[in-house]
């Protein structure tokens, strides 16, 4: 729960644009769009590339570069680290250049029990344009419901579409 209090204050300490769709007691969903000047295939390869943009103090052995996404149905979305592994969450569905859905809990999610479906797709505006449009949805049941955990959640996860971005924008 300290580390709950915690992401919550660094949370609120920061400037969001994510939207936080709907929340109460039983689940939360949150949408995040995001427009970058490369053309969709960059923009997907880059997302695949994920252990170059997620932030290293959301993994659970604190090296980023140990991430990887298996794009394939039934992939993972995976940490390493020598005999340490961690599956974050299961790749459902992929659209090349389009779209990935996975499921699972990130994080400490995983171990309350709940459930998530989560999107990442990529729309072209144009040759150089695409749209980021992130959803994840989160149900399930904690004692003292999870509508607490929506803020939290939502503000992670604003701070790896950011590095996404970010890296994109280098590339």
């Amino acid at each position: 729960m300290k580390k709950f209090v915690f992401l919550l204050t660094l949370v609120l300490s920061f400037n969001l644009q994510a939207e936080l769709i709907s929340q109460d007691d039983y689940g939360f969903e949150i949408k995040i769009e995001k427009t970058v000047p490369v053309s969709q295939a960059k923009a997907y390869q880059q997302f695949l590339n994920v252990g170059q943009w997620w932030n290293a103090e959301h993994t659970w052995f604190g090296r980023s570069e140990n991430l990887s996404i298996e794009a394939k149905a039934g992939g993972c979305f995976c940490e390493f680290n020598g005999d340490k592994q961690a599956l974050h969450m299961l790749v459902s569905y992929v659209h090349p250049n389009n779209e990935i859905r996975m499921i699972g809990g990130l994080g400490p999610l995983q171990g309350l029990g709940v459930h998530g479906g989560m999107s990442w797709r990529f729309v072209k505006i144009d040759e150089n344009k695409t749209k980021i449009i992130f959803n994840y949805k989160v149900v399930g049941r904690m004692e003292g419901g999870l509508k607490t955990l929506g803020p939290v959640v939502d503000g992670v996860l604003n701070i790896q579409i950011m590095g996404l971005v970010s890296r994109v924008r280098q590339s």
